[in-house]
């Protein structure tokens, strides 16, 4: 996450993006502060996972795809824990 080259502020608005964006994929009722936490949290967990399988993204647009597929990832395991 930190070869990106984006700042805190960016991450937070970029990671507040995809986070919602998820959430509206993923049809969860979370407010903004959620969101945030969902995209940030998200990209790191994706970053790592594409790094594993050898994928680099890099960015905004990188970090805004990371962040996506992160916080769906975040969403699908909250729901299976609940259950």
């Amino acid at each position: 996450m930190d070869e990106t080259g984006i700042g805190w502020l960016a991450a937070i608005i970029i990671g507040g993006l995809a986070g919602w964006i998820a959430s509206s994929i993923m049809k969860t009722n979370t407010g903004i502060f959620l969101n945030i936490v969902l995209g940030i949290v998200g990209a790191a967990i994706a970053s790592f996972l594409f790094g594993i399988l050898g994928i680099s993204f890099g960015g905004w647009f990188g970090y805004l795809i990371a962040g996506l597929v992160g916080a769906c990832i975040l969403i699908a395991i909250v729901r299976a824990v609940r259950r």
